[in-house]
């Protein structure tokens, strides 16, 4: 993919963000696109740079490690998010690495970064990633589990959770799981909605999204074996 087709496809999502954004009767500057760069190799992140294009998703740590250079030699404008689940034994990597951790979704996995936060690593953004859907196989706290997790992270363990995220199930209408989050993130205060993707974004803007997460329409499709590769990566 050349560096235009990736530039064209970017300046066509912010148009249709900003459609959406003020459809809404919202600021479009009000929403950041995550550019989600799984599979990709760093020559298609530094073709989206050339389009002004600086905030990027991940799925694993072990693949953004290998991509990006470390914090200090990153462009000043550059912000990674890590998007996908992690393990417990990578959370120390992942809050030196990232400059927000999106998918907190555990425990386990807020008292182990609360040990890190409190042997002297700075913490990351933190977003709490909601199951709406209550689906076995996806990571994310229950949405009736959701409100004394918050709580929790926010006054027992004085976590810097800015916001939430979710990815609503397949073959639902999205609307409902992104007005349960909405209304979880207006309850305790928390600016940071990070919900939406390629096919449902513009509903995500009209309810409240600060983030959506785009990938396919951006870099193209992913090699099959990549992708199952990156798939059993997390089994």
């Amino acid at each position: 993919m050349t560096d235009s087709t990736i530039a064209s496809k970017i300046d066509s999502l912010r148009s249709a963000i900003d459609t959406a954004a003020k459809s809404a009767g919202r600021d479009p500057n009000s929403v950041t696109l995550i550019a989600v760069a799984k599979t990709h190799d760093w020559a298609a992140v530094q073709q989206a740079m050339v389009a002004n294009q600086f905030v990027f998703g991940e799925n694993r740590v072990q693949e953004a490690l290998s991509k990006y250079p470390k914090p200090s030699d990153r462009p000043t404008k550059m912000r990674l998010h890590l998007i996908g689940s992690l393990q417990s034994n990578k959370a120390r990597q992942a809050a030196e690495f990232f400059d927000s951790i999106d998918s907190l979704d555990r425990e386990s996995l807020a008292l182990e970064l609360v040990k890190i936060r409190d042997s002297g690593v700075k913490m990351p953004r933190l977003l709490i990633q909601v199951n709406t859907g209550a689906e076995p196989q996806k990571s994310g706290v229950l949405g009736t589990d959701a409100d004394h997790f918050i709580a929790t992270c926010l006054d027992q363990w004085n976590l810097p959770v800015k916001g939430l995220m979710c990815v609503p199930p397949l073959g639902q209408a999205p609307e409902p799981h992104f007005a349960m989050l909405a209304a979880i993130g207006k309850k305790f205060n928390l600016p940071q909605l990070s919900m939406g993707m390629s096919h449902d974004f513009e509903s995500a803007i009209r309810l409240g999204a600060t983030a959506v997460r785009v990938g396919t329409a951006i870099f193209g499709t992913r090699p099959k074996i990549l992708e199952l590769a990156h798939d059993q990566e997390a089994i």
